[in-house]
């Protein structure tokens, strides 16, 4: 009796011990600024459409870009997520950021940071041929399980080509230096490239792979990500990427075409991926 009570007892513990992996939603999403010249779709208008289509998808960690400051508060209030990133623009409060959102049910902020893509990553600057100045936002997070990961999410330059290979070199040498725990990783954002450029190569030639070549469900949804708000038109190139590395498994990967009436909520469609860390 107390041999089968033991083992009984043995089993609960190793039971109670085996951590099941998690999985979650995380999301690239380029929200569109808030455009007063935006007639038709301006975001007042469209705003609530964004919300809703987020919380329809169960989206737990969002990288948004071109998000101006009350972009993101409403965002956050209707969410209930924090959100982290500096704007792009010296001061870190005006203009466009690239913001991560979060749940707080889920997750614990470790760290976070913002740099910009450039020669001087640690000032507001603009990079090499850039147009505009561009920044990476990331995060260190941790799930209730203890798990911890990375999060880095930015915004390509949409003229400069030697910007945008410059900028995937110095991202993937800043998640070198800072990932010295060699800790899963998503690198996200718009990169304004498709799969055939440099900067794009240079990437899934690292030790990143794009979650929609990975995914275990073969891809789903549009084979373009940029809508221009245009009903008609049909998306060709996929220029939103999901990175991860090998501490990621990618169960699913979606591009989201969720409309209201023939409008979409922003002039890009948002690429969703559910994963769980190994």
């Amino acid at each position: 009796m107390k041999f089968k009570t033991a083992l009984v007892l043995s089993l609960f513990l190793a039971i109670s011990n085996f951590s099941i992996a998690q999985n979650y939603n995380f999301a690239t999403y380029n929200i569109r600024f808030d455009n007063p010249n935006d007639l038709g779709n301006l975001w007042k208008d469209r705003s609530v459409h964004l919300f809703n289509l987020i919380k329809f998808h169960q989206m737990d960690i969002i990288g948004t870009q071109e998000g101006l400051k009350n972009q993101l508060e409403d965002i956050s209030g209707s969410l209930g997520f924090p959100y982290i990133g500096l704007s792009r623009e010296e001061g870190g409060e005006k203009g466009e950021f690239s913001a991560i959102f979060y749940n707080p049910k889920k997750f614990q902020l470790l760290e976070d940071n913002t740099f910009w893509l450039s020669t001087t990553p640690q000032i507001p600057s603009k990079g090499w041929d850039a147009s505009l100045n561009r920044v990476c936002t990331y995060g260190k997070f941790k799930d209730a399980g203890g798990q911890e990961f990375y999060v880095f999410n930015i915004h390509y330059d949409h003229v400069g080509q030697n910007a945008r290979e410059e900028s995937s070199k110095l991202v993937l040498q800043k998640i070198a230096n800072i990932n010295t725990g060699n800790l899963p990783v998503i690198f996200m954002g718009d990169f304004n490239i498709d799969s055939k450029n440099p900067a794009y190569q240079a990437i899934v030639n690292s030790d990143f792979e794009d979650s929609r070549d990975t995914s275990v469900i073969p891809p789903y949804g549009s084979m373009g990500t940029f809508n221009g708000f245009n009903w008609g038109n049909t998306p060709e190139n996929i220029i939103d990427h999901i990175f991860v590395n090998q501490g990621v498994t990618v169960h699913r990967y979606g591009i989201l075409t969720d409309n209201y009436g023939k409008k979409y909520p922003s002039d890009h469609f948002p690429v969703l991926v559910e994963v769980s860390f190994e």
